[in-house]
């Protein structure tokens, strides 16, 4: 029986890779912050930590869904962003090697610098503009210097069961006949569903590497809000802002991208897997969430 490790097993990813697996028969050893009912507390910044559990258990793959994913906080909180971005992905990747698992470890479209005109491609230059995204990167290169089997699947603008930015504009249509949202920054609304369908795909095989793994299409963040509120039947007012206007509200916020749109490269050329489109998995979203 197949025996995966999955980190971060409460977030979005983390529940969608185990109901995505629901009717394999597979072992999955459930690893978190904190422990809980069948779940292991982990902390992936831990070495010994990482490599007496891995070697107890030996694991064929191992999944890593575990990120410090708040971007403003991120550039507060730089050495614990370090630690579970790059130093937790380093510990994976040296453990994986010592019992020749595979990693699958997943990055994000911050490691670019957002002011591209064409959907970056994974042979485009990274340069990340906040602390999360240079954070990410770290994680990326220490996977690619130490693990032997891997696979790094950058994603974008995910959502799933959990808290995001669907959920969150649904909460404030509760009490807001009008929200203000983001309309200059470009990106691929991405499901944790179709996410998590893309790495069942690939983990089986030996096409090791690093892919682009987002929702097919782009929109911006005004526009899925949009989406969001036409679907569920809402009729709060989206207020379109630039980028400029937002950080004037929020002044601790962190810079992001400006343009987040991935081109699918190398799932493309490998062996022709294509993600759903953005439309068509929000659709699937909103359905299950009734």
């Amino acid at each position: 029986m197949k025996k995966i490790l999955v980190t971060g097993c409460n977030g979005q990813l983390g529940r969608a890779i185990r109901a995505e697996y629901a009717k394999e028969d597979v072992t999955f050893i459930n690893t978190d912050v904190v422990e809980g009912d069948g779940v292991t507390a982990l902390d992936i910044a831990d070495v010994d930590a990482v490599l007496a559990l891995v070697r107890a258990e030996r694991p064929q793959v191992i999944i890593n869904c575990a990120a410090h994913t708040n971007v403003d906080a991120c550039e507060t909180q730089w050495d614990a962003a370090y630690r579970i971005n790059a130093i937790g992905p380093r510990n994976l990747a040296i453990a994986a090697a010592e019992v020749d698992a595979k990693l699958i470890h997943v990055s994000t479209d911050y490691v670019f610098a957002g002011n591209g005109t064409r959907p970056y491609t994974e042979f485009d230059e990274p340069g990340p503009v906040s602390a999360y995204g240079k954070t990410k990167l770290e994680g990326e290169r220490f996977v690619k210097a130490f693990a032997r089997k891997y696979f790094i699947f950058r994603t974008a603008w995910l959502y799933g069961d959990g808290k995001n930015f669907a959920k969150t504009m649904l909460r404030l249509s509760e009490n807001h006949e009008e929200v203000s949202v983001v309309c200059d920054q470009l990106g691929s609304p991405t499901s944790a569903v179709e996410l998590a369908r893309a790495i069942h795909h690939y983990e089986p095989t030996e096409n090791y590497g690093l892919f682009h793994a987002t929702c097919e299409g782009d929109t911006n963040w005004a526009a899925f809000a949009e989406a969001v509120f036409a679907r569920a039947g809402k009729n709060t007012c989206v207020r379109h802002v630039t980028s400029e206007e937002y950080a004037a509200m929020n002044p601790a916020s962190a810079k992001r991208p400006a343009y987040s749109i991935l081109d699918n490269y190398m799932m493309r050329l490998t062996d022709g897997y294509r993600m759903a489109d953005w439309e068509s998995a929000l659709d699937e979203y909103m359905q299950h969430l009734g």
